[in-house]
């Protein structure tokens, strides 16, 4: 079959490759991948600067969904013909605090689909059956492969963060993570303002049309007649960037709250000072559990969180390069990739 295979270590690194189709374990489902989409963390995979355990040579991809065409010999909850999504915690010890909790996505010995595993840019896909999430009807193979990104926003803004009605919210990062999590504000009532640059001129106006009651190009706009000084309560910085960073928490209020929602790659440098001086209150967000996966898809089957109009590409995945390309320059707000089309 093909595959998307990161084969060392290090920057790129990547290619389109033939490989054995994946066998099915006991306890394992062999799912036929019809969408997979490309997360931020692939582009770190492509990059080479993530923290996430890899064990090259990897098939890259874990936001996926599909159709179960195998069930290991001791699968009892899944059959052949399930519609469905997988979480990506492949591996985790069972038995740490974490993993005894039900906080599994914070298992040091956590290993993942799509990193140190096979995953999903191929035609199939083994998972564990314990990970795996039956899809709704009414919920298609697109948003169904996004329920990964939305599980992610669902616990960084509804399990760890925390927002109440009439609350605002500034969102820095106007990509995936920040427009999930802008969804998942609104729910709660909040007043939301989604903050981007030049280059993201579209991604702005999406979050428009998906509820953002503000919405400011720093590098061009006044944001300042938009946004003071103090007037923040919660603060998610869904980019990575440092100067999104440094931004926000300038607008924080007193006793604020600010989540870390993307990932930066490397370190960065801020004033520390100010979470003493202004008591915030931080916190980070990593990948997401099962939870935070059954509420996403009931929310998505409902109709309360959309996930296809942040698609802006669907490429067979002999364009991965392509897609890859298209999402790092901004071009692309997601892409979506389906291994069963050729070119």
């Amino acid at each position: 079959m093909r595959a998307v295979v990161k084969y060392a270590l290090g920057e790129g690194n990547i290619e389109l490759r033939d490989v054995p189709e994946p066998r099915t374990g006991n306890t394992e489902v062999k799912i036929r991948v019809e969408s997979a989409g490309i997360c931020g963390s692939d582009l770190h995979i492509y990059k080479g600067d993530i923290q996430i355990p890899m064990r090259p040579p990897f098939t890259i991809g874990h936001e996926f969904s599909g159709v179960i065409v195998e069930t290991g010999e001791k699968v009892t909850r899944w059959k052949k013909g399930d519609r469905v999504t997988a979480e990506n915690s492949r591996f985790v010890c069972g038995h740490c605090r974490y993993c005894r909790t039900g906080n599994y996505n914070l298992c040091s010995e956590r290993l993942a689909t799509g990193y140190a595993f096979d995953g999903a840019f191929a035609e199939f896909c083994v998972v564990p059956e314990e990970r795996v999430h039956l899809l709704p009807e009414n919920v298609d193979f697109h948003t169904g492969a996004l329920s990964d990104p939305s599980a992610c926003a669902y616990h960084a803004v509804q399990e760890l963060t925390g927002i109440n009605a009439g609350e605002k919210v500034l969102i820095t990062g106007p990509g995936p993570m920040g427009l999930f999590s802008l969804q998942y504000a609104k729910a709660n009532g909040a007043q939301v303002l989604v903050a981007g640059k030049n280059q993201d001129i579209g991604r702005l106006e999406l979050a428009k049309q998906l509820g953002a009651d503000i919405t400011v190009n720093i590098d061009s706009d006044n944001f300042k007649d938009a946004i003071k000084e103090g007037e923040i309560d919660v603060f998610l910085e869904c980019s990575g960037k440092q100067s999104a960073l440094q931004f926000g928490l300038k607008l924080l209020r007193k006793q604020g709250k600010y989540t870390q929602i993307g990932i930066f790659g490397s370190p960065v440098h801020i004033d520390v000072d100010q979470f003493v001086y202004k008591e915030i209150k931080a916190t980070g967000s990593f990948s997401q559990k099962y939870t935070a996966w059954a509420e996403a898809i009931k929310l998505a089957s409902l109709g309360k969180i959309k996930a296809l109009p942040l698609i802006t590409h669907i490429l067979p995945l002999e364009r991965w390069a392509e897609g890859f390309n298209k999402f790092m320059s901004g071009e692309a707000i997601k892409v979506i990739f389906q291994p069963q089309v050729t070119r």
